[in-house]
C-alpha cells in the first residue's frame, strides 16, 4: 500500500465524508465543498497514489491498489462507516470502494466519471508521454477539457488548477492512467448497494454524459443529474451547484 496525504476538516464525531480528486489534481481541488460542508461533516481528503503529497511508487498501478490504498488510510483512522464522494478518478476509486466494501459505503456521489474509458491505448500512449517529456507537455490539452470556454483562463481557478497539474509527479500521473487504460468496472456495478447519485457535466469532453447514464443505470439506487454548464471539473466550476447536489443526497432520507 502506498502512504496518502490526507486533511481533515470539520467535526471530529460528524458523519464521515470522503472526497477523492481527479488525476492530476491535489485534495486542495475540494477547497468549494469544504468550505460549505465543514460545518456538519468531518471531511477527509486525500490525495491518489503518485499525486499531491502521497507516495509515488513506481508504476503501473490498478484500481485495486489505488482502492486498497483509501481503505487502508480510512483503517488507520478508525473510520468504518463513511460516505464517499469522486470526481473522474476519485470516482473510479469510489465505484470500487463501494462494489468491494458495500457495507461501509453509506452513500455514494460520482461526479464526471466512467466505468470503463476506452481506448486503453489512448491511456498508455499518455503514460508514456508524460513518462518521456513531463506534465507540461499535456498540461494544456488536459486543462481545455477540465473547464468550458465561458471559464476565462484569466479566472483564478484555472491558474490554481494548473499549478496542481504541473505539480503531479510524472511517474504518479502515467501510473494512474495505466490504471484506467486497464479499469473496467462495469461489471461490478450491480454489486453496489449505496444509495448514488451520479452527476455529469453537460459540456465534459473527458467524460461525457453518456458515460454517467451507463453507471446510472447499472447501479441499483442511483439517480443521474446533468449539470447543464459544467465541463470537467464541475466542483470547481460550478461549486454551489455541486455541493447543493452532495449536501442534498447525503442528507436525504432516501433509501
Amino acid at each position: 500500500m502506498a502512504k496518502l496525504q490526507h486533511e481533515e476538516f470539520g467535526p471530529a464525531g460528524g458523519p464521515v465524508l470522503v472526497l477523492g480528486g481527479s488525476l492530476g489534481t491535489a485534495l486542495r481541488m475540494w477547497r468549494p465543498q469544504v468550505e460549505a460542508l465543514a460545518d456538519r461533516y468531518r471531511i477527509i481528503c486525500y490525495d491518489h497514489r503518485g499525486h499531491g503529497g502521497s507516495q509515488v511508487p513506481p508504476g503501473p498501478y490498478t484500481m485495486d491498489d489505488l482502492g486498497g490504498d483509501v481503505l487502508a488510510l480510512l483503517d488507520g483512522l478508525g473510520v468504518d462507516s463513511f460516505a464517499y464522494c469522486g470526481l473522474s478518478l476519485g470516482g473510479m476509486v469510489g465505484m470500487w470502494l463501494a462494489a468491494h466494501q458495500p457495507g461501509r459505503v453509506r452513500r455514494l456521489v460520482l461526479l464526471c466519471t466512467a466505468a470503463h474509458l476506452p481506448p486503453a491505448q489512448g491511456w498508455l500512449e499518455r503514460a508514456a508521454r508524460v513518462r518521456g517529456a513531463g506534465i507540461t507537455s499535456i498540461a494544456d490539452t488536459v486543462l481545455a477539457r477540465w473547464f468550458t470556454a465561458a471559464m476565462p483562463g484569466t479566472d483564478p481557478r484555472v491558474a490554481w488548477c494548473r499549478e496542481m497539474l504541473l505539480a503531479t509527479p510524472a511517474e504518479g500521473y502515467a501510473g494512474c492512467c495505466e490504471a484506467i487504460a486497464m479499469m473496467d468496472l462495469r461489471p461490478e456495478l450491480v454489486r453496489i448497494a449505496a444509495p448514488t447519485l451520479v452527476v455529469a457535466g453537460a459540456l465534459d469532453p473527458a467524460t461525457p454524459p453518456t458515460f454517467a447514464g451507463q453507471i446510472a443505470a447499472a447501479v441499483p439506487a442511483a439517480r443521474l443529474t446533468i449539470l447543464p454548464d459544467a465541463a470537467h471539473l464541475s466542483n470547481v466550476e460550478c461549486p454551489d451547484s455541486v455541493s447543493g447536489l452532495l449536501t442534498e443526497h447525503l442528507e436525504s432520507t432516501d433509501g
